[in-house]
């Protein structure tokens, strides 16, 4: 993840000169549609995910592709903005949500061929000094919102969790999470919400079984308190960032820097340190239909685990690959995505 938002920057300093930032013309990059480009497919892509039958990846410069055929070739997406996105998420088959910088929220109601944008960093400007303004909280609290307002909330979200076609989360830099209950029509801030002393980076966000958990800085992992409506932190053993969370079948995997993994086999109540062979950060992860976890590091390598988290073994690819994240297409093959596009891989 740290990799990722270092990439996008420097690319960002490189295209976005002065010149043309000091121009009477200068458009806003949250106003600008993406620019259609065959070579869309080789630049960096932050995030998969799986609509239906269908892969859907996330990028730079607003560039969203498509795939129909496990990977193997892509189509690009109309997207209404030129912003970096990070991560997307599909309920459905039909609709999904795409996050980024700036603060974008984009929707899909056609399996990620057409996009409209829903949010943005001035919405969420004005969202959140409308809502504390009605429900003012402890002048500590209230002194880290005003900040974020009067800086500009045009931050990046990190990623995005729908439960279904009406409910879902948005996380990011600095505590950012808002919540929808109608499909990204409204969008209400839980920045009170949060047990996050510090206003930590938000990196990821994931519903696994019947609970919602995120992940961030300094060791922080929280879990959803349905009935109080709060994310509640956990205690973990480590101290360093978890970029991400994974799990099935009662068992957690979270993962984050210098190959760091820890499991659990109760909801996150304790944890212990599973040993990979991995020494940089661990950036992605899927649940393959058979069952079998897959973790993927900034580097590339592909880790499996064939007991619920409890153990990993690193599985030969073909080709290194800078990784930001991973999709499983079947028993056999997994889709990497990163810096330099997408990379197709067939695991044992």
């Amino acid at each position: 993840m740290i990799y990722r938002m270092i990439v996008t920057a420097l690319i960002a300093i490189v295209f976005l000169t002065p010149s043309m930032a000091s121009t009477s013309d200068f458009k806003d990059i949250l106003d600008v549609p993406a620019l259609k480009s065959p070579l869309a497919i080789k630049y960096l892509l932050n995030g998969i995910a799986a609509a239906g039958k269908r892969l859907v990846s996330v990028g730079q410069r607003g560039h969203i592709l498509y795939s129909d055929d496990g990977g193997r070739s892509w189509t690009q997406a109309n997207v209404p903005v030129s912003s970096d996105l990070t991560a997307v998420s599909f309920p459905s088959p039909k609709k999904g949500w795409a996050v980024g910088h700036d603060g974008v929220v984009l929707f899909s109601e056609d399996g990620g061929v057409n996009w409209v944008k829903q949010f943005d960093g001035r919405d969420a400007s004005r969202v959140m000094q409308g809502y504390y303004t009605a429900h003012p909280l402890g002048a500590n609290v209230m002194e880290d919102v005003n900040r974020l307002i009067q800086e500009g909330l045009e931050k990046s979200f990190l990623d995005v969790c729908f439960e279904d076609e009406r409910n879902g989360f948005i996380v990011g830099a600095f505590n950012l999470i808002f919540h929808t209950t109608d499909g990204g029509k409204n969008w209400e801030p839980w920045f009170d919400r949060t047990e996050n002393e510090g206003s930590l980076h938000l990196y990821a966000i994931k519903r696994i079984g019947n609970d919602i958990f995120i992940t961030g800085e300094q060791g922080l992992v929280m879990k959803l308190d349905l009935e109080a409506k709060k994310f509640r932190r956990m205690k973990t053993p480590y101290q360093g960032t978890f970029f991400g969370i994974t799990g099935r079948d009662g068992m957690l995997v979270v993962f984050g820097m210098r190959g760091n993994v820890f499991c659990s086999s109760n909801r996150g109540a304790s944890w212990q340190k599973v040993e990979t062979e991995v020494t940089v950060g661990l950036t992605g992860a899927t649940v393959a239909d058979d069952g079998r976890i897959i973790l993927v590091s900034q580097a590339g390598e592909v880790l499996v685990s064939k007991n619920g988290g409890l153990s990993f073994s690193m599985v030969k690819v073909d080709k290194p690959f800078l990784a930001a994240a991973i999709a499983a297409i079947d028993r056999d093959a997994v889709v990497l995505v990163g810096f330099g596009g997408v990379e197709l891989e067939f695991i044992k």
